[in-house]
């Protein structure tokens, strides 16, 4: 009985002396502007089939694909958000027609919204997530904003927001441009600066939301349907692991409380993780610094195609 004693004090005096553990960074894929077009190195059809081949060698459970479905023009566009889905990924609005919500009015720009949800929301693996095209809520018109808000609200939507990003639409912008110039693309050194850019984003976006909420929130990436993620999306979650991510779903990462931020800022656009920062008064930069777009083309000039930047 004595010695029973002895082991069960035993056992809280190290309980309460163990370090806590540190929480598990997680994160969501997710992919923009599906279907895509054409891109440096594959069809459309291409780049899904390779994409979804290369999500499920790397054991991704699901990604999320926001949808423009005014890009879908053919059979074989409907058939690839259809293949998404029945790989076990899930889809979700990202506008009809991809707008600046500044180019229009609240009332347009919801019509675009409820044009893309007529054509989503019928099928299998369709989610109540709205992204914003450009991460553009509102700018500086906070009626607007606001108003864009409230209608979502009343239709049921939710944000789809992001909370880490590496600007992956201007490497993928820049590897097209080098193709049709013909320049030698060094490959590799695409892969590694694909990855490290947006490993670096993560890492990133996780410090400034622990500064900022006092937590490492379920995060959640964005990429675009590139050709860049087809070739390297399986390095990407190698490089991310390697940190001790944990690759999660977005339905995980959508049921995070982040759900139901509204930061109130000067001007609404970008990730909620800028936002957020933002709005509790923590100091610029809040962003991720190759998101600054002459610092990625530098970047790219010189470990990709070997030349001197353009600046």
């Amino acid at each position: 009985m004595i010695r029973s004693l002895v082991s069960a004090f035993a056992a809280l005096f190290l309980l309460v002396l163990a370090p806590t553990a540190v929480a598990q960074k997680r994160i969501a894929l997710t992919f923009d502007d599906t279907p895509r077009a054409a891109g440096a190195f594959f069809t459309p059809q291409e780049r899904a089939k390779r994409l979804i081949a290369s999500l499920k060698k790397a054991q991704v459970e699901q990604a999320a694909f926001f949808v423009n479905p005014g890009k879908v023009q053919s059979p074989a566009d409907e058939a690839l958000v259809a293949n998404y889905v029945r790989a076990g990924h899930v889809i979700a609005n990202h506008s009809f027609s991809h707008p600046h919500l500044n180019q229009l009015t609240a009332d347009a720009y919801l019509a675009d919204i409820d044009k893309a949800e007529a054509w989503l929301a019928p099928r299998p693996g369709h989610r109540p997530w709205f992204r914003y095209p450009f991460l553009d809520e509102g700018g500086k018109d906070k009626a607007k904003r606001d108003a864009v808000r409230a209608g979502l609200a009343a239709r049921g939507l939710t944000n789809g927001y992001v909370t880490a990003e590496g600007s992956d639409w201007n490497i993928e912008t820049l590897t097209v441009e080098a193709k049709k110039a013909g320049k030698t693309i060094d490959m590799a050194a695409l892969r590694d600066l694909y990855v490290e850019t947006h490993v670096e984003a993560a890492e990133f976006a996780d410090g400034l939301m622990v500064k900022t909420i006092s937590r490492s929130p379920v995060h959640v990436m964005l990429l675009h349907e590139t050709d860049i993620a087809a070739l390297y999306i399986g390095d990407l979650v190698a490089g991310l692991r390697a940190k001790g991510w944990e690759i999660v779903t977005a339905d995980v990462a959508y049921a995070d409380p982040l759900n139901t931020a509204a930061p109130d800022v000067p001007s609404a656009n970008g990730t909620l993780t800028e936002l957020l920062a933002w709005e509790k008064g923590l100091p610029a930069p809040r962003w991720y610094a190759r998101n600054d777009i002459k610092l990625a083309n530098r970047l790219f000039a010189e470990r990709v195609l070997h030349e001197a930047s353009a600046e």
